[in-house]
């Protein structure tokens, strides 16, 4: 009992002793700076995920949010909205430290003037569609899979041709984004390849209908 006694005021006795060296002092003083950088970060992460942080810049009100203001996913029936963030920063940690690493090049293009109207920013529309719809095919549209599921859909509440497509796309590994393009923004001109192409496509008239009968 004595042996024991004596052992843990030992123990108390080094740690005091410890505690009034410069050791650890300095390590109290990183594990205090630790905790405030990193409720710094966190709290500055947030802030840049918000719907006001992504249209604080004109280049988003002025184009892409105005858009999104005339889709399903802004206003609807159930009243469920999905934002910017909803859709472009991943919720897991390593993802969105990539999405965020890769914004900073965005915040390079804002000081360049790169799409700082809507002449430029339409001329690099499907450059930056692209780039977006590559990002979500590579993660299987991981964030749209947060609010819709493949396995959660009840077919017989959809139309016909919308539970036969999707099923489709779930026997085929589809993705969201693979048919779901536009779904929120303008899409660019671009090829849609949509039927088989003809041979020999039919010619606009060189004159005006109007013209033509007035001179028969």
């Amino acid at each position: 009992m004595a042996e024991s006694t004596n052992s843990s005021a030992g123990i108390v006795q080094r740690a005091w002793a410890f505690a009034h060296t410069k050791l650890f002092w300095m390590l109290a003083a990183a594990f205090a700076v630790g905790i405030i950088f990193w409720g710094g970060f966190n709290t500055a992460l947030e802030y840049t995920n918000r719907e006001a942080f992504c249209i604080s810049c004109h280049e988003m009100k002025d184009n892409v949010y105005n858009e999104y203001r005339n889709t399903i996913h802004y206003q609807n029936r159930t009243g469920v909205r999905a934002t910017c963030p909803d859709c472009h920063v991943p919720k897991e940690w390593g993802p969105k430290m990539i999405r965020k690493i890769q914004a900073s090049n965005e915040v390079l293009h804002k000081i360049l003037g790169t799409i700082d109207t809507p002449e430029k920013f339409n001329a690099k529309r499907a450059e930056l569609a692209g780039h977006e719809w590559a990002r979500m095919k590579a993660n299987n549209s991981q964030e749209c899979r947060n609010c819709h599921n493949f396995e959660s859909m009840d077919y017989a509440e959809q139309n016909k041709r919308s539970a036969a497509r999707h099923q489709e796309g779930f026997n085929e590994g589809k993705t969201c984004i693979d048919c779901h393009k536009g779904i929120a923004h303008t899409l660019p001109a671009m090829e849609q390849n949509i039927g088989a192409p003809k041979e020999h496509p039919a010619e606009m008239p060189t004159e005006a209908p109007k013209a033509a009968a007035s001179q028969q």
